[in-house]
């Protein structure tokens, strides 16, 4: 029986994490969810890693794509590859070990409880983040407020990496032709989601900083979200006043 909850993992150099990544998350989901790594034909080997974790664990299997062709491509791609094998709802998450596979059982809950997202949030109340420098965490605080200032929205955390989705809201927001390629493929897709009047919860969590390899976050990471939110909010200036679940 193909299974209701799959977690989709995006890696691109993370030969260091894979294998720890995907253990912690078998350890931590329920039996029956499904890891679904999406490698961009990681140059350092983590696409025959992740090859020879799935060919010993059923629950395990790896979509390769050629190139790195960024963050949002290959989220759609293992949309598209979950919802085909069955998947009533998908969890997104970086392979970096910042955030905690303990979660996922959380955020699943709360699609039990009546969300449409759930996302893991640094900055509510109990959130928090560990082992940045105090010029990270006001870079990221400044993007969140900025993001969230232009386009109106209640979410306080617009660019964090770990979601849960219900598939049917992944349907109704029309995930395939998001356009943002880095990070503010999270903001596209959330703001998406409260246009769309889908119930969004926050769950408060602790990010930690990556031990092993290096960030994707680049400057043309960070222009590309800076320009994509204004034509975000030009794109659709309905966003419910009061969303439910916020």
């Amino acid at each position: 029986m193909p299974a209701t909850a799959w977690i989709v993992v995006p890696t691109l150099c993370e030969a260091a994490n894979v294998e720890r990544m995907v253990r912690a998350l078998r350890a931590a989901a329920p039996a029956c969810t499904r890891v679904l790594i999406v490698d961009d034909a990681s140059p350092d080997g983590t696409g025959a890693i992740a090859d020879r974790i799935a060919a010993t664990d059923e629950h395990v299997s790896v979509l390769h794509r050629e190139g790195a062709r960024g963050l949002g491509p290959a989220y759609v791609d293992g949309f598209a590859h979950a919802l085909a094998g069955g998947a009533g709802s998908i969890v997104q998450i970086d392979c970096d070990l910042s955030h905690d596979p303990a979660m996922v059982p959380l955020l699943l809950a709360a699609l039990d409880d009546g969300a449409d997202l759930a996302l893991g949030s640094r900055y509510v109340p109990g959130g928090r983040v560990e082992n940045w420098s105090g010029w990270r965490r006001a870079v990221s605080r400044a993007g969140c407020a900025y993001a969230r200032t232009v386009l109106r929205v209640p979410v306080r955390d617009l660019t964090g990496g770990l979601k849960c989705w219900r598939a049917e809201a992944l349907a109704a927001i029309g995930f395939a032709d998001a356009r943002a390629r880095g990070y503010a493929f999270q903001i596209e897709l959330t703001h998406r989601a409260l246009v769309a009047g889908l119930r969004v919860v926050e769950l408060p969590i602790t990010f930690r900083e990556r031990r092993e390899g290096q960030s994707k976050l680049s400057g043309h990471v960070a222009l590309e979200a800076a320009w994509r939110v204004p034509a975000l909010r030009l794109q659709s200036r309905r966003v419910p006043a009061d969303p439910r679940g916020l």
